[in-house]
């Protein structure tokens, strides 16, 4: 297990992760600091605790949105799967015409 050391508020934490990982951690760290920073300007210095509450809370409801605006039409299901079929029919056709040797 790796670890990478990041900073938060000024504060400094180890956190375990996979090997290779370091670097994602270290910049979704950065990401992090800096809202909470953000949030910090803006209400205040209301304690660390409650700066990440509030920042965990405002990346879950962006999060929630996300989710919300990638809805699929049956419309477009239905695009994407006679597209695919189409495509699968003409790969068999020569698929054939190859093993034919034509």
């Amino acid at each position: 297990m790796a670890k990478a050391d990041i900073t938060l508020r000024g504060r400094a934490f180890s956190i375990a992760c996979a090997p290779g990982q370091e670097a994602r951690i270290h910049g979704l760290s950065d990401q992090l600091n800096g809202r909470v920073n953000k949030i910090a300007e803006a209400v205040g210095n209301i304690g660390d605790e409650r700066l990440l509450l509030i920042a965990a809370l405002a990346i879950l409801d962006e999060l929630d949105a996300a989710r919300g605006s990638i809805r699929v039409s049956p419309e477009e299901v239905q695009k994407a799967t006679t597209t695919i079929s189409d495509a699968a029919a003409r790969i068999e056709a020569l698929a054939a015409r190859i093993e034919s040797g034509q």
